[in-house]
């Protein structure tokens, strides 16, 4: 006889009215599944639900939501100690996804809460940036962290992933370089970038695959970079994914050290950080995640 699962579910408070959701908890309750579902309000209830999560012994914790919210659940559950971590599930429910499309979650609930509740977990690494935040998926830096931070919210709810390329054309004042000095292992580069990505996962600003080779289990980020000394043909690389272009820089590392004159923001899954020292470093195997069997993003 099957062990009936017992989970919590940390829904943003957008994505609370999900009507698909709602059945496919509902069909998993009648079957026999605990299912505790806690919706945010504000800063600090992640936090505060997994803490509750831990103290009844629950082995999964569920993220419904966006790459934002995916990234605060997996940031908490990376500080907990191992012996008493949840694993993390994923149901998409945010505007582009970017973790769970480039992961293959599916995006039917139903499947996707069967994949979070059934799926075997499997370590996974995070990143840790100047040892206070952490992303999953990509810190991206330049004219994508822009255009991500600046679309306005009822684009991004109307055309979904799409509206962030369409609001970056339409600011043409957003094209401005960084320049920067980025060290690796066995790699340093300087020069203005118009694009900078760090993935552990492969894609950002709704479906851009700027790390289209990374792994989250290697224990490696790619780096890749849009370089802004010709701003256009820099532009056009990135959004057409060419590979070819004497643009595009890349680079695999556990760790960058990224340096700048002035202040520049890094989004980390849709978290802000700005500065001009950034220490960015690959924690392996940092917690479990249930992922499909073929995840494209496992190595």
């Amino acid at each position: 006889m099957d062990v009936p699962a017992f989970s919590f579910i940390i829904i943003n408070g957008k994505s609370a009215a999900n009507d698909a959701l709602r059945g496919a908890v509902a069909k998993r309750r009648q079957m026999g599944d605990r299912i505790e579902v806690r919706v945010t309000w504000e800063y600090g209830d992640i936090a505060r639900y997994i803490d509750e999560a831990v103290t009844q012994g629950a082995p999964t914790v569920i993220a419904g939501g966006g790459d934002g919210t995916i990234n605060e659940v997996a940031t908490a559950l990376a500080q907990l100690d191992a012996s008493v971590r949840p694993t993390l599930g994923i149901l998409p429910l945010g505007t582009a996804n970017d973790f769970a499309t480039s992961a293959g979650i599916p995006d039917e609930m139903e499947k996707a809460l069967t994949l979070e509740l059934e799926g075997n977990p499997t370590p996974v690494d995070l990143a840790q940036v100047n040892d206070k935040a952490w992303f999953i998926n990509m810190a991206t830096g330049g004219f994508g962290t822009r255009i991500t931070a600046e679309t306005p919210e009822k684009l991004k709810a109307a055309l979904g992933g799409v509206s962030y390329v369409i609001h970056g054309l339409l600011r043409p004042d957003t094209l401005k370089p960084d320049r920067c000095e980025i060290r690796g292992e066995n790699f340093h580069w300087q020069g203005d970038a118009l694009v900078i990505g760090i993935g552990n996962g492969r894609q950002a600003g709704g479906g851009q695959q700027l790390c289209p080779d990374a792994l989250i289990n290697d224990g490696k980020l790619q780096l890749r970079i849009f370089t802004g000394e010709e701003l256009l043909p820099a532009l056009f690389s990135a959004l057409t994914r060419s590979e070819d272009s004497p643009g595009v820089i890349s680079a695999e590392s556990a760790w960058y050290e990224i340096s700048a004159p002035h202040n520049i923001t890094f989004n980390l899954d849709g978290e802000p950080l700005t500065g001009r020292q950034f220490r960015i470093e690959v924690e392996p195997a940092a917690l479990n995640c249930r992922l499909p069997p073929d995840c494209p993003l496992l190595k």
